[in-house]
């Protein structure tokens, strides 16, 4: 890729430090003779970063997150700062970004294409999830949902819900739900329910190239859909629904030299090998 030439900044003004880390940034870029805009507004217009050469995301994952709707179908590669708290995407530290960004700003990127699920409901239109599609019940009632995949009936699940995964949400509400972790360039689609009726109900890892029909026996004004933890479809949505991965779309993720998903891992779930206990600790 050659010397970048447009960028924009997309900040959460939740965060402390981050329109004057984004200006601290732009400033940077412009001594470099590269022009920058910043914007608050996630999630994010496509025609915002429309012949924009990188978008430089300075808050967390949540607001990586608000972007994927604009950036996937461009392919624009994404960079995430982080001063959020976990942080499985937004892998560049405030304190260490701006010795990483010039390099970035001369074309020198690294990135990975994350696969993004599309929720098509026939009549309310499609929403795109980097993270997953999540249909639950709205009170604390039970939801019965049919899934077949292609034409072949997979399960009925009597379930708070269902998580609709990719790889990269994986680390996210799946795995809080007792998913498996799944490596971000694996071909696949989890399927995972959130608190069953039935013990044995499991999750699912199916290839990606499948497509899953989800029909819901019941009432749907009980059921809320999501796309990345964003409410879709409000008006009371029409089933079934298609969920598949998306065939056009890609998130391009901008990653650190030398990352490694597994070091991520480690560090952010705080797995006991790498654990530091302090040296009094009973």
């Amino acid at each position: 890729m050659g010397r970048l030439k447009d960028i924009l900044f997309v900040i959460n003004q939740n965060k402390a430090g981050a329109r004057e880390l984004a200006g601290q940034l732009g400033r940077l870029a412009e001594s470099m003779g590269v022009r920058h805009e910043i914007t608050s507004n996630f999630p994010l217009e496509e025609n915002r970063v429309t012949g924009k050469d990188l978008c430089v995301v300075v808050g967390g994952d949540g607001t990586l997150l608000g972007v994927t709707e604009a950036v996937s179908g461009l392919k624009i590669p994404v960079m995430g700062v982080n001063l959020g708290r976990l942080g499985f995407m937004a892998q560049f530290l405030p304190n260490e970004v701006q010795d990483h960004f010039v390099t970035i700003l001369e074309g020198n990127l690294n990135w990975r294409d994350l696969k993004v699920l599309t929720c098509e409901s026939e009549g309310n239109g499609s929403a795109l999830a980097l993270n997953d599609i999540v249909v639950k019940a709205r009170s604390s009632h039970l939801i019965r949902l049919e899934v077949h995949c292609e034409e072949e009936h997979m399960n009925t699940y009597h379930a708070d819900g269902v998580i609709f995964s990719t790889p990269t949400g994986s680390t996210a509400y799946n795995l809080s739900a007792g998913g498996p972790i799944v490596h971000p360039s694996a071909a696949v689609i989890l399927t995972t329910p959130i608190n069953p009726h039935t013990l044995s109900n499991r999750a699912i890892v199916l290839d990606d190239s499948h497509r899953l029909t989800v029909h819901l026996l019941g009432d749907s004004k009980d059921v809320q859909i999501s796309a990345d933890g964003r409410e879709i479809f409000e008006n009371v949505p029409n089933f079934p629904l298609q969920i598949y991965t998306s065939q056009e779309r890609r998130f391009r993720l901008v990653q650190p030299d030398g990352y490694s998903h597994y070091y991520v891992l480690r560090n952010k779930l705080r797995w006991t090998g790498d654990a530091v206990f302090p040296i009094n600790q009973p």
